[in-house]
């Protein structure tokens, strides 16, 4: 998984932060430890200068001495004086200078000590300077010891100085070593900060590229979108909540009839252009949406400035993750087309009603006003075959037989019309059906004809079904009566029905069905059969594969199965081979 750029440009600058901010701490140690030895130079430096100063003040002191106990001029002592206030400044200078070093801090102790002795051994000469017997004995001592406690001093000072050198070698080693680095750690600091500015520059630089082809796709999906609005006559808009602003597309304000940004955006000149009589409820609609942050679908209409009434419908939904204010975007789009549609079929729907009522009627007419006659005609026929049939000649007797067979083929045709009517109306209850039961009513309706013919009709085990009964029951009346009917004149009809549960995918009529399982019930006969090629125009109206003559019907038997299997959302399929017989198969969909 990728890193978003903006989020990988954060590391990347928080990683160079962080570099720089090291190579800040290494070159504040770095330039403090140079710093640090410096100052270590110049502190040794300076205690050699006092250490040697304190020789040259001492034997100034001691020449200050000696003068004295060679004159007894007091002007010698002057020197003596102020050499002995110089070695205690010296001495204070360099308590300061070691006060870290606890091993100088010791030799330094030893110095003080020795000093003080030695200038005890010249205050003690001072006082015997009179006497020149103490000269003779004592004074000899006293310079004696005063040169050993000289010795002492210049070993204490050479003690000190030879620590002081090997701190100055150090400190110079140090320093060399320091000061040899120095040029390669800044040119390794400059080396990365240069990388770390090349990287940031092909970030950015990355980044740029990258938010020009955005800003590109942006631009060009804006115009797609003002396109889009065009061509699906709709508008967007925005409300700011927080801000109470609002801001209208250029389409919006096509739909409106006015020139786009023609106005400011906001509810008053909004409404100056809404129907005035959806006024009042799209004010509710809107206080509404204010209140609640949230506009379901409203339609309302506007009048544009030609007097032209446009209807409308809006929609909007509140966005608040990805951005930094609260913000309602909004869809109005145009709806008079389907508007005017709806009114149209609305329209159609009335008229249909109306159709549906004089098919209504004419199913009565069909039923009472035509038949009663035909019924009339078939009465008075029989009468006058019963009473008049002696006296009419041949002639006579054959017209009246015609009569009677083109009346009962009318009666026929009748009953049949008023049956495919009614498998027209699907607005029956499907109700789960005991289909076995609908299977016996069917052969008891035709159970003369199956005594007449001799039939046999073998049938598996059907399972209940979700069915309009009496559509069902008619559909297996007319495929049993038509396996009959053009059954072979020397053989007895033979019909099996077979059950079989399928898979739609697996059946090539059945595979963009939205059910997956079909019922499937097969009738098969061992009848006269017919051409293949009639398969599909078998189940049209009025549709006959022989003449009148040879077989009787209207040919409407089959076109009504073919509306009952319609009504149930099934398939009837027929197939057949001449003198062989005729296979239909049914398919019924079902929730599994």
């Amino acid at each position: 998984m990728s890193l978003a750029p903006s989020k990988l440009l954060k590391i990347v600058f928080g990683a160079g932060l962080f570099v720089i901010l090291c190579i800040g701490g290494f070159t504040y140690k770095h330039i403090k430890s140079l710093s640090e030895t410096s100052e270590n130079v110049n502190e040794t430096f300076t205690l050699r200068i006092e250490l040697e100063n304190i020789i040259s003040n001492l034997k100034d002191a001691e020449i200050g001495h000696r003068g004295f106990l060679l004159t007894h001029d007091s002007l010698f002592l002057k020197p003596y004086q102020e050499s002995l206030q110089k070695i205690n400044s010296n001495l204070i200078k360099l308590d300061t200078l070691i006060i870290t070093k606890k091993e100088q801090r010791e030799n330094l102790d030893n110095l003080k000590i020795d000093i003080s002795k030695r200038f005890a051994v010249f205050n003690k000469s001072l006082n015997i300077a009179d006497d020149k017997a103490i000269l003779s004995q004592e004074l000899l001592l006293l310079l004696h010891e005063g040169k050993i406690r000289m010795d002492r001093i210049r070993e204490d000072i050479s003690v000190m100085l030879d620590f002081e050198n090997k701190l100055l070698i150090e400190n110079q080693r140090k320093n060399q070593k320091a000061i040899g680095i120095t040029p390669l750690f800044f040119y390794g600091i400059l080396i990365i900060t240069l990388v770390i500015l090349l990287m940031a520059y092909a970030k950015i630089n990355k980044d740029l590229a990258h938010l020009k082809e955005s800003n590109e796709d942006l631009e060009i999906f804006k115009k797609l979108t003002e396109q889009a609005e065009i061509v699906s006559k709709s508008g967007t808009w925005i409300w700011y909540v927080d801000e109470n602003k609002y801001r209208f597309s250029d389409n919006l304000y096509r739909l409106f009839g006015v020139e786009p940004q023609s106005f400011e955006a906001n509810l008053e000149n909004f409404f100056g252009v809404v129907h005035k009589d959806d006024r009042e409820g799209l004010g509710q609609e809107i206080n509404a949406m204010i209140k609640h942050e949230d506009l379901p679908f409203t339609t309302y209409r506007v009048v544009q400035p030609d007097g032209t009434v446009r209807h409308l419908k809006a929609y909007a939904k509140l966005i608040e993750k990805g951005f930094r204010v609260k913000k309602l975007l909004g869809v109005t789009i145009d709806v008079t087309d389907e508007f005017e549609s709806f009114k149209t079929i609305e329209e159609r729907n009335l008229e249909l009603e109306r159709n549906n009522k004089e098919l209504s009627d004419f199913n009565y007419v069909a039923s009472h006003d035509l038949q009663e006659p035909l019924r009339k005609i078939q009465i008075f026929i029989s009468r006058l075959e019963m009473e008049d049939k002696d006296r009419l000649s041949e002639k006579g007797q054959f017209y009246i037989e015609k009569i009677k067979s083109s009346s009962a083929r009318m009666r026929m045709l009748i009953e049949d019309l008023l049956q495919f009517s009614r498998t027209s109306n699907v607005d029956s209850d499907f109700k789960i059906t005991n289909m076995n039961m609908l299977l016996e009513h069917a052969k008891q309706e035709l159970y003369d004809s199956i005594e007449n013919k001799n039939a046999e009709i073998v049938s598996d085990h059907l399972p209940s079904m979700e069915v309009i009964s009496f559509q069902m029951e008619q559909l297996f009346i007319n495929l049993i009566s038509n396996s009959m009917k053009y059954s072979k004149e020397d053989l007895a009809p033979k019909i099996e029905i077979r059950y079989q549960e399928v898979e739609s995918k697996t059946i090539a009529v059945l595979e963009k069905s939205l059910y997956k399982y079909h019922h499937k019930i097969s009738f098969i006969d061992n009848g006269i059969g017919f051409e293949p090629n009639y398969s599909e125009s078998i189940f049209e109206l009025f549709n006959r594969l022989h003449g009148k003559t040879e077989y009787s019907g209207t040919g409407i038997g089959l076109a009504i199965c073919k509306k009952i299997v319609d009504n149930h959302k099934g398939v009837i399929l027929a197939e057949g081979q001449p003198n062989v017989g005729a296979t239909f198969t049914i398919y019924l969909p079902f929730l599994k």
